[in-house]
C-alpha cells in the first residue's frame, strides 16, 4: 500500500488516473470536475466555451494532459514528434544587488524578451517564440563485468526566435513533465520532517548533504520550504498548478495574474478570456484533482529477486536520498490524506547530481548542479502509462538503468557500487524499482 489507505490496484495504462481509494463519493464528484478541466483542451478567446477560453496568446500546449500524459510523465521529442511535453526554462545571470526583489519572489531573473519559459506555440495573430530542436549524442559506458550500456546526451537549440535575438548569456533548463500521482500525500508530509532529514553541511560525513529549497509562497506572501517541481521551487500544489497554467498555457489566475508574455511581445492587444481567465472555483477543482490522484499498489513484493533488489538498494545508499517511508500529518477536510503511512522514496530535498546532469541555472537556493529527489513510487508503471516516457528531469534516460548511470555528485559512491554489481544483482535492483 505504497500510497497508504488510498492506494489502488490499477496497473494498466490508466494506473495513474484514479482517485484516492479512500476518498468519499461526494469528493469523487469534485475529482471528476477537476479531471475535466485537467484533461480537456482550453481554447483561444473569444469562444462559446467561456469557462475554458483565454488560451495563450503564447503557450506550449492547450491542456494539462498535453504534457502530463495519462497523468504520468512526459517525454522529449523524437525524430518524428515535437517536444510538446518538454520545455525550456529561461534565465540570465543575476546581480544579487540589482535583482534582489526578483530573486526573492521569482528565484531567478527571466530573459528580458522571452520571459521565464520558451513558448513554442501561439494563437492566430501571434507568432510562437521559437522552435525547440533537440539533438542527441550517444555514447557507451562499461561496467565492471564488461557489460556496456548506451547513454544519450541531449543538446538544445532555439531556432527562428520571433521577437529578436536572445540574451547573449542565456541560461536554459530543460524540464519534462513529471507524474502526478500522490502529490497531495507529498504536500501533507510535515515540514519539520523534511527539515530534520536535511544535512546541508554533511555533518555525518556520508557524502550526502540534502538541503531544503526556500521559495516564495504567493498566497502567504512569505518564504517557505519548497517541495514541488524539479528543483523544489514551488511550495504547494495550487501554486505549482497556477504557475503551469500561466507558463504552459498562457492563462491567468488570481494567484498568478500575469502570463509569461513580456511587454515587447504585445500580447495585451489580443483578446483574453477574462480577468482572471482561470476562476478561483476552477482553480480549486484543478488543485483538488491534482492532490487526489492515487498511487498504485506495489507488485511482486515478496518475490526473491525483488527482495534481493531491496537489500541492494539500501546497500548502495540509494535510500539516503530516496527516503522510503513518511507519515503524513493532519490535513483539514482531507481524511484521505491525513495520517497515512506512505512509501514515496523521496526526501523532497535538493542534492548535487554532478556535472553531467547540471543545467547551470539557479532557482531560489537550488544551484545549477542540484535537483530535488524525485519520488520513485509508480516508476515501474511509467512506461505502461506512457510508452515514450523518459526518466530524469529532461527525459534523457530511456530505461531505469540509464537513469541510474547518469547519477553523480552526491550519488558517486552509489553508482560506483552499482557498476561493481554482477548482472544478476543489477537485474535484481531493477526488478525492485519496477515493483514500486
Amino acid at each position: 500500500m505504497t500510497g497508504g489507505e488510498g492506494s489502488v490496484a490499477q496497473f494498466d495504462h490508466n494506473a495513474f488516473s484514479l482517485p484516492q481509494a479512500n476518498q468519499s463519493m461526494s469528493k469523487r464528484l469534485d475529482f471528476s470536475v477537476g479531471n475535466s478541466f485537467f484533461r480537456n483542451p482550453w481554447v483561444a478567446a473569444p469562444a462559446s466555451t467561456a469557462a475554458r477560453d483565454g488560451l495563450g496568446p503564447l503557450f506550449n500546449t492547450n491542456s494539462c494532459q498535453g504534457c502530463h500524459i495519462k497523468d504520468g510523465r512526459g517525454h522529449p521529442g523524437t525524430a518524428d514528434t515535437d517536444s510538446v511535453s518538454l520545455f525550456l526554462r529561461l534565465a540570465i545571470p543575476a546581480d544579487p544587488e540589482r535583482n534582489l526583489q526578483t530573486l526573492l519572489q521569482h528565484g531567478f531573473v527571466p530573459e528580458p524578451i522571452y520571459g521565464s519559459q520558451l513558448q513554442t506555440a501561439a494563437i492566430p495573430g501571434q507568432a510562437p517564440e521559437a522552435k525547440l530542436r533537440v539533438e542527441w549524442r550517444e555514447f557507451t559506458v562499461e561496467l565492471a563485468d564488461g557489460s556496456r550500456v548506451a547513454l544519450r546526451e541531449p543538446s538544445y537549440h532555439i531556432d527562428q526566435p520571433a521577437y529578436g535575438p536572445l540574451h547573449p548569456d542565456l541560461l536554459i533548463s530543460p524540464r519534462v513533465a513529471p507524474g502526478m500521482i500522490g502529490l497531495g500525500l507529498l504536500e501533507a508530509i510535515p515540514e519539520a520532517d523534511l527539515l530534520a532529514a536535511a544535512d546541508p553541511q554533511d555533518s555525518n560525513a556520508d557524502g550526502i548533504s540534502g538541503r531544503a529549497n526556500r521559495v516564495w509562497d504567493k498566497a502567504g506572501k512569505e518564504t517557505v520550504v519548497g517541495r514541488f517541481g524539479w528543483k523544489a521551487a514551488e511550495p504547494s500544489i495550487m501554486q505549482q498548478s497556477m504557475g503551469a497554467f500561466a507558463g504552459d498555457m498562457g492563462l491567468t489566475s488570481s494567484l498568478v495574474p500575469a502570463t509569461d508574455c513580456t511587454p515587447g511581445q504585445h500580447c495585451d492587444a489580443l483578446p483574453h478570456g477574462g480577468e482572471p481567465e482561470v476562476s478561483d472555483r476552477i482553480a480549486d477543482f484543478i488543485a483538488f484533482y491534482s492532490s487526489s490522484l492515487a498511487v498504485p499498489q506495489r507488485r511482486n513484493l515478496d518475490g526473491p529477486e525483488v527482495q534481493t533488489g531491496a537489500l541492494l538498494f539500501n546497500q548502495a545508499q540509494c535510500a539516503a536520498c530516496h527516503t522510503p517511508r513518511h507519515v503524513t500529518g493532519e490535513v483539514n477536510q482531507r481524511p484521505d490524506l491525513s495520517n497515512q503511512s506512505i512509501w514515496p522514496y523521496t526526501d523532497l530535498l535538493l542534492h548535487d547530481m554532478g556535472e553531467g546532469l547540471a543545467d547551470g541555472r539557479d532557482e531560489f537556493l537550488a544551484n545549477g548542479r542540484e535537483w530535488r529527489t524525485p519520488p520513485l513510487w509508480g516508476i515501474g508503471l511509467a512506461q505502461q502509462v506512457n510508452p515514450l516516457a523518459g526518466f530524469l528531469h529532461d527525459g534523457r534516460a530511456r530505461t531505469l538503468e540509464e537513469a541510474i548511470l547518469w547519477h553523480a555528485g552526491e550519488a558517486e559512491n552509489s553508482i560506483a557500487f552499482y557498476r561493481q554489481m554482477s548482472a544478476e544483482q543489477r537485474q535484481a535492483l531493477l526488478a525492485f524499482l519496477e515493483s514500486l
